[in-house]
């Protein structure tokens, strides 16, 4: 088991990045539990979840003072998360593994391909598309799934929905911390059903992360406060969110 300090160094780390990103780094919570802490598929699950919270709350309610939550477009997407939360968990002991993460990689890569391109179109052209009513309800239904059959943020569909529905990245990153916070606690409560959660591994990442927390809001907004860097930051979350979504395909 690593040492208290390693834990909160990367529970800071993780911290800035997840917040910075609105939440969308449960595969890094996973991979750094299983990896570093040598948890085992269930019991990293239910901690990084309830790793995650602590921090999602600090965030959103930093991100909250500051007014950038938008929670017309929140609420519409938490309403159709946690449904689906519910709906994930009681699929999840009867669908391949494979199948899930396949599915789920492909619709990650295609969001992040969308907002990559969205980036660098010239003109935008007059087709027809989904209301941003319906589209917030489709990522929250997407996000809701990932939470519930394999404890994921599903912050991930849910940031770059907001992002493909034209939300700046601060507000993109405020909005879907909130959203993440009703979305981790029931996905909490589902999955420390199923799996035991290890507290000497959680207590040192929640201590980190709680700081991370602290610090991501206003590195947010000096990373967008130009344009240039503002694009720069869409470009990077798009490309990181097709390596997530081909790393969780291929896996």
């Amino acid at each position: 088991m690593s040492n208290p300090l390693l834990m909160v160094i990367v529970g800071l780390a993780v911290g800035v990045f997840v917040i910075s990103l609105g939440g969308g780094g449960g595969a890094i919570y996973l991979g750094v539990l299983t990896a570093i802490f040598q948890l085992s598929p269930g019991a990293a699950a239910a901690t990084s979840i309830v790793t995650s919270l602590p921090a999602l709350i600090m965030g959103s309610w930093s991100y909250y003072r500051r007014g950038l939550i938008n929670f017309s477009l929140g609420n519409r997407m938490m309403i159709a998360a946690i449904p689906s939360i519910f709906v994930g968990f009681l699929i999840a002991p009867f669908l391949p593994e494979k199948v899930y993460k396949v599915v789920i990689g492909l619709i990650l890569a295609f969001l992040g391909a969308q907002l990559v391109y969205k980036l660098y179109r010239q003109s935008p052209k007059k087709t027809p598309r989904l209301s941003p009513n319906v589209a917030s309800v489709l990522y929250g239904i997407m996000g809701g799934l990932m939470v519930g059959i394999a404890g994921l943020s599903g912050g991930g569909p849910i940031t770059t929905g907001l992002l493909l529905l034209g939300a700046s990245m601060a507000s993109a990153s405020a909005t879907s911390s909130y959203v993440l916070v009703g979305m981790s606690i029931v996905g909490a409560l589902l999955h420390i059903s199923g799996g035991s959660i290890d507290w000497h591994a959680a207590g040192g990442l929640i201590a980190g992360s709680l700081v991370g927390a602290f610090l991501a809001p206003p590195i947010v907004l000096w990373m967008t406060a130009k344009p240039a860097r503002a694009r720069l930051v869409k470009l990077f979350m798009g490309i990181f969110i097709i390596i997530m979504g081909a790393r969780t395909a291929l896996d």
